[in-house]
């Protein structure tokens, strides 16, 4: 028996115990959350390859019953929660699934049935916890989201990750992390999976990547001030990379608004077989700088440096930031090919602009319609331009637009009901096809404890 699964019956077998306890039951929480998502994906500029029609387009309706337990009483109390995820799919073609030729895990949002989208999927996931003051431990399914591991909610589904992670409170102003993670559940898969990253997870046909089952995580959070800190995290996935993380994030009073900065520092280099072994190397642009020899997959090794300062003020957010990477490959992270998110302040509805030498700024804006009368309606644009990325024909250029506009109804019978829509526009000379891209999400939050 694995040490995660076994660990979960220890916890299970206490809580079953205390079940009665004051606190399990009274500060438990229930809600099933009710997401109808439909996205379309125009590729333009030339013809159809063997892996890219010219649209995509799914429409489904997902469903997330989430069950999050209070603890027993005692020195050690115990507690678990569960997510129970459904998804059913409303309307995706064979021409429209973005898996016609059959060879990848799934489509843009379903899982694949040969070159067919499947009719729904579904997974449940179970955590047992474990408190002992304000340090919290847990065991099973987790979503983690810090500079290292970030979980994605970009789909019908949100991903999922097997493991076990620890957060403790009890120093004050300072809050430590860590975290060991085995296996992870795409955004549009039942299935947990071992782990990998781009280039070496074979995204265009699943079984032929190479995969792990250890990524290991740590961090610490300091509050230096009441608007200061700093914070510091390291993540090594075993055979591909290791990764030291710095971040300060600074809020500060002027006039009447706030300005938000928001400096990082990624510092990645290769771990065990990606430093020799071709089938774990990962993108970038690589040169010998002799002989002019270059290739586009290698050992991991870059370094990121950003930094974003937002103003605040009225209900207007303004933006403006800049981010270079530096060395041979691309910025890793844990991408399984199924669809994945990190932490960089650049990464955004289409594309992350992380490639290797890439140098971005982008500017934002956003407004809340609340100043104005309107609560629960926001909308915001951000724009992003990518240029020096190195390919083995000469550096190329990027750019994407991101609009957003959404509503959340704040009060009334229909409380939590949501309608966003979100627009997206790509364009690159890299060697790839152009985007542009539709998302019309109305989700629904219904508390049944």
């Amino acid at each position: 028996m694995k040490k995660s699964t076994l660990a979960l019956a220890v916890a299970l077998g206490a809580i079953a115990q205390q079940a009665g306890a004051a606190g399990f039951i009274e500060d438990s929480k229930a809600t099933l959350g009710l997401r109808n998502f439909y996205i379309n994906t125009d590729n333009r500029d030339g013809a159809p390859g063997t892996t890219t029609r010219s649209k995509n387009a799914e429409w489904g309706q997902g469903f997330d019953l989430r069950f999050i337990s209070g603890f027993t009483q005692g020195t050690v109390q115990f507690g678990v929660d569960a997510i129970g995820l459904y998804g059913m799919r409303l309307d995706s073609s064979r021409a429209d699934h973005g898996n016609y030729s059959g060879t990848a895990s799934g489509g843009t949002v379903f899982p694949s049935d040969g070159n067919k989208a499947v009719d729904d999927y579904a997974s449940l996931g179970l955590t047992g916890k474990v408190k002992i003051s304000q340090t919290v431990l847990k065991i099973g399914t987790l979503q983690p989201n810090n500079p290292v591991i970030k979980t994605n909610d970009g789909r019908l589904l949100p991903q999922t990750f097997q493991g076990g992670e620890i957060v403790s409170n009890d120093i004050k102003d300072l809050t430590l992390t860590a975290g060991q993670i085995e296996h992870g559940k795409g955004r549009n898969s039942s299935n947990n999976e071992g782990l990998s990253i781009a280039g070496a997870n074979g995204s265009s046909n699943y079984d032929a990547g190479n995969f792990v089952n250890k990524f290991y995580y740590a961090g610490a959070d300091y509050k230096i001030t009441k608007d200061l800190t700093a914070s510091y995290y390291y993540g090594e996935l075993k055979d591909f990379y290791a990764q030291n993380f710095l971040g300060l994030v600074h809020n500060w009073a002027i006039g009447p608004g706030v300005l938000k900065s928001d400096l990082r520092y990624y510092r990645s280099r290769d771990n065990g077989a990606n430093g020799d072994t071709a089938g774990y190397y990962t993108t970038g642009y690589y040169s010998d700088h002799t002989t002019n020899a270059t290739k586009v997959k290698g050992k991991v090794d870059n370094d990121l440096y950003s930094y974003l300062a937002l103003y605040s003020v009225a209900g207007h957010t303004f933006g403006g930031g800049y981010q270079y990477t530096k060395g041979d490959s691309d910025f890793p992270w844990l991408n399984q090919g199924d669809g994945s998110s990190n932490s960089t302040t650049t990464d955004m509805q289409i594309q992350k602009f992380a490639r290797a030498g890439e140098r971005t700024w982008q500017a934002r804006y956003a407004y809340d319609f609340a100043k104005v009368g309107v609560p629960g309606l926001t909308a915001g644009v951000v724009y992003l331009k990518g240029s020096n990325i190195q390919t083995t024909t000469g550096d190329k250029t990027e750019w994407e637009r991101d609009i957003t506009l959404a509503y959340v109804v704040p009060q009334g019978p229909l409380k939590n009901l949501g309608v966003a829509w979100k627009n997206a526009m790509w364009r690159t000379d890299v060697a790839t096809r152009d985007q542009d891209e539709n998302r019309l999400i109305v989700s629904y939050s219904i508390p049944l404890l």
